[in-house]
């Protein structure tokens, strides 16, 4: 126990008793997984029983942010359809036990990607794990969000007209340098905005390679994970960000752009394999790529300043200040103008 106590951040002293108290007699077994900005998460083996517990960050969090309940609630409301979810077990509310609010979920053997070239894989399995993805997506946005108990997850319509004027706000708040390719980039997005067409779905908000886990040797997904900014949205905001890899290079954040291997679809066989699915939802514009551009280019944004502030999650954050600038230049070009000043 002691050996864990340095490896968690909270008292697993607790944790053991309310494990007793849950699920009868075992003994502990844990080990943290994952880091960065995301929520703590372990796996915890209780005996011959082996899940993962995600719980909140300790300390003061950002209002919204880090929302384990969120997470946990579509958890519950996915569990038995066909987008593949890891089984909710539990959610404990009390930050009492463990000084946050958490939830256990089953755990699923896998493998997760966080190199978008996947480069130790052969031609034939990257196409497949990229078409997996593309089928994934659209299995969830052809869920009806009222008939699985999520339909008070967000408010829906006018998902861009919202999204647009938060990223803006939040950018405009910024305490850090100013930066003029992203403030005209977003006067260009909101006059870029193709009017509201009523479209709903369960939007994941985060729909990326690295946020799925895929079967140990079989190219397809077995888990959608990290639901915390899920909501109400838009279809082509999860497909819009999801093809960001296309328009960034390896050394932004893990793109695929001029670094293609053989066997990964283009843009366009990708955005065709989930509309195979999908067939209703209007064409992918380049204004649905530039706004997942720049919604992550104002994440930097505000990465960068908690990090000048000296408060930031990751004690590397710094390192993505100059990717701020960078994703609003491939907004640019995605819209078909490279800016100049």
């Amino acid at each position: 126990m002691n050996a864990i106590a340095e490896t968690v951040d909270f008292n697993p002293e607790a944790l053991h008793g309310f494990l007793g108290e849950t699920f009868g007699p075992g003994e502990l077994d844990i080990t943290r997984i994952g880091g960065g900005q995301s929520n703590p998460t372990y796996i915890v083996n209780w005996g011959a029983r082996r899940m993962v517990l995600r719980k909140q960050p300790n300390g003061e969090i950002l209002r919204g942010a880090h929302a384990i309940d969120r997470e946990y609630r579509v958890l519950k409301a996915l569990y038995g359809t066909d987008v593949p979810v890891p089984e909710p077990i539990l959610y404990h509310e009390n930050a009492a036990l463990l000084g946050t609010p958490f939830y256990l979920m089953g755990f699923i053997e896998g493998r997760v990607f966080t190199d978008c070239r996947l480069p130790e894989l052969s031609p034939v399995e990257r196409e497949a794990i990229y078409f997996s993805m593309a089928e994934t997506m659209a299995r969830m946005h052809r869920l009806r969000p009222d008939e699985i108990g999520l339909e008070n997850h967000g408010r829906p319509g006018n998902y861009f007209a919202r999204q647009v004027h938060r990223w803006t706000t939040q950018l405009d708040a910024s305490p850090g340098k100013p930066r003029p390719v992203l403030k005209d980039l977003a006067t260009r997005i909101a006059a870029d905005m193709p009017a509201d067409d009523g479209l709903v779905s369960i939007a994941h908000g985060d729909f990326r390679l690295g946020n799925m886990l895929f079967h140990p040797t079989e190219p397809r997904v077995v888990a959608v994970l990290d639901w915390e900014l899920s909501t109400l949205g838009h279809p082509l905001a999860d497909l819009g960000f999801c093809c960001m890899p296309w328009h960034t290079a390896p050394d932004e954040y893990g793109g695929i752009l001029g670094a293609e291997l053989p066997g990964i679809p283009t843009q366009a066989a990708f955005v065709e394999r989930y509309r195979s699915i999908m067939s209703h939802v209007p064409p992918l514009e380049p204004f649905h790529v530039a706004f997942a551009l720049f919604r992550f280019a104002v994440i930097f944004v505000g990465i960068a300043d908690r990090a000048a502030a000296g408060n930031a999650s990751d004690p590397e954050a710094a390192r993505y200040a100059p990717l701020a600038e960078r994703f609003a230049h491939r907004a640019w070009e995605a819209l078909g103008e490279p800016y100049t000043a």
